[in-house]
């Protein structure tokens, strides 16, 4: 809590499910952290609770367990996103701050933007520089994953599992496809490189000014 306060956040923290429940349906806050394993009400249900309610708020779901069917009902229950512990605080900040790109204040979602590429989800169009990008489903869904979290390098396995699913196989090559794709079509006339490769790692979306070596 001290840390995330240090680096700007308004922070109210609370011990339990039921609490974590009341505090977000009464201040409406621009993000949420649960932890699975919460007294009185689990994170999960938490989380259920929320959307059921219809309430959009962004959910980072802490979890100490490391089996994929976890995070599967994590993310199933409505969370946007989650970390495992023990987890470094760069990581935690890092997942925030992707969350909270993605929405307004108000908590609806906005045009994403880096750069030049702008990218708009409900109406699933992207362009640069002002000239539209006529992209598939899944390189949408690609660039949309990247650009969401612009300036966070990630993992192989961590695309797989957000584009293809949890049991696709990810020694394929196809993530290398689509990146290969998508350069083509964000590159055209020599337009500088956003989508960067990180070598042993995976894949980070930066702007021209943050470069990465490739």
């Amino acid at each position: 809590m001290l840390a995330l306060e240090l680096e700007g956040y308004d922070v109210e923290a609370v011990g339990d499910g039921e609490k974590a429940l009341a505090a977000v349906l009464a201040s409406e806050p621009d993000v949420v952290v649960l932890d699975v394993m919460m007294p009185f009400l689990d994170g999960l249900t938490v989380c259920r609770r929320l959307r059921a309610r219809e309430v959009r708020v962004p959910i980072l779901m802490l979890t100490a367990r490391h089996e994929v069917t976890d995070r599967v009902s994590g993310l199933d229950a409505g969370a946007d996103d989650y970390v495992v512990k023990p987890f470094a605080l760069d990581e935690l900040s890092a997942r925030l701050r992707a969350l909270l790109r993605r929405t307004s204040v108000t908590g609806h979602e906005v045009v994403i933007q880096v750069d030049d590429l702008v990218l708009d989800p409900l109406g699933r169009t992207a362009s640069r520089a002002g000239m539209p990008l006529d992209l598939t489903k899944t390189e949408f869904d690609l660039l949309e994953l990247l650009m969401v979290n612009a300036g966070v390098v990630l993992p192989r396995d961590v695309i797989y599992e957000r584009i293809w699913g949890f049991d696709f196989e990810t020694s394929s090559r196809s993530l290398d496809v689509y990146v290969g794709y998508l350069r083509t079509k964000t590159e055209v006339d020599d337009a500088p490189r956003l989508l960067h490769t990180v070598r042993g790692v995976g894949y980070v979306l930066r702007a021209p000014q943050d470069p990465v070596d490739a």
